[in-house]
């Protein structure tokens, strides 16, 4: 129910915060499982956030285990279609508890549901496809020998940027990977190697390899060019924007960068934090000037600021 309830104004958020988005295949946007994404990781819970919000079908995520550990948070997250992974950092002990977890995602399948997992096994912020983990091979051979027709399809998602609020935001979808194209008469270890090498192939081609750096690749690669025309329209309602919007943004950043500039969730926090917090500033400040002026029209700020914000992202500086 919270899943749902949330999709609708993550879906608007997403309208503000995504200046530009490529999807190479829509189609599949509008598909039914049983599917298991296999997905790179570059930024967090974000990653699966800005997937459950374009895919019409719920979509279940598999997360770090670790974060289940508080009650509340495991409800909270339960609730959100996430389930949890653990890896061998994260303590010997808990490996066991991923049998339930994909006993949880098979029901899902059999359902006809869609699954996500991370198929890297860790988030880190670059333009790059690691070494593939072992759980998104487990969790597919141990379908198909229950007799599950699932599809994995491999998926790359790529930012412009892991700190600029406002995203250019490039998604390919790969060559679903079925039972047939994957060893599987030759023993489980060798069944495993079988899958992530045609994961890994077809994952490669998906993510951008592109160094930190190098600034004029990310341009080319990720750069969306904004028309002198767009500028001119734009400009008035993007300078409303960038004032209106300024105080809320300028103490969530720091307080974000405060907390979390030393690892890879800075980006995610700073976007979550906004997404609970917006719609409290824009509350605020429209009956805080209807106090003062007694006038009913001072709750367009509820509509207009949120366009003035889409306008300054359009056209504000991407790199």
């Amino acid at each position: 129910m919270l899943y749902r309830l949330l999709k609708i104004p993550a879906r608007f958020a997403f309208w503000i915060y995504c200046r530009h988005l490529f999807i190479n295949d829509k189609s599949i946007l509008n598909c039914k499982g049983p599917i298991l994404i296999a997905c790179n990781h570059p930024n967090s819970f974000l990653d699966a956030i800005i997937l459950s919000t374009l895919f019409k079908q719920p979509v279940h995520s598999l997360t770090r285990g670790d974060v289940f550990n508080n009650n509340f948070i495991n409800i909270l997250l339960r609730s959100l279609n996430m389930l949890p992974v653990y890896r061998a950092s994260e303590g010997v002990e808990n490996m066991e508890h991923n049998y339930a977890s994909f006993k949880a995602c098979k029901e899902i399948f059999k359902r006809n549901g869609i699954v996500l997992i991370f198929s890297e096994g860790r988030c880190i912020n670059e333009w790059h496809l690691r070494p593939l983990m072992k759980g998104t091979a487990r969790l597919a051979i141990s379908s198909w020998h229950d007799c599950i027709p699932l599809k994995v399809m491999p998926l790359g998602i790529n930012y412009q940027s892991f700190t600029a609020f406002g995203k250019n935001i490039d998604i390919n979808f790969g060559t679903v990977i079925q039972q047939n194209d994957v060893e599987l008469n030759n023993g489980f270890g060798k069944s495993i190697i079988s899958f992530n090498e045609q994961l890994q192939n077809k994952l490669q081609p998906l993510v951008l390899e592109i160094h930190k750096n190098n600034t004029g690749v990310l341009k080319q690669k990720l750069g969306v060019t904004v028309s002198p025309v767009k500028k001119l329209l734009l400009s008035i309602p993007a300078l409303a924007g960038y004032i209106f919007h300024w105080p809320l943004y300028f103490f969530v950043q720091k307080y974000t960068w405060k907390k979390a500039s030393h690892n890879d969730h800075y980006d995610s926090i700073l976007v979550g934090l906004l997404f609970g917090l917006y719609p409290l500033y824009l509350m605020l400040l429209s009956v805080t000037l209807f106090a003062y002026t007694r006038c009913l029209y001072s709750f367009l700020l509820l509509i207009t600021a949120p366009f003035c914000a889409w306008c300054y992202i359009q056209i504000k500086r991407q790199f």
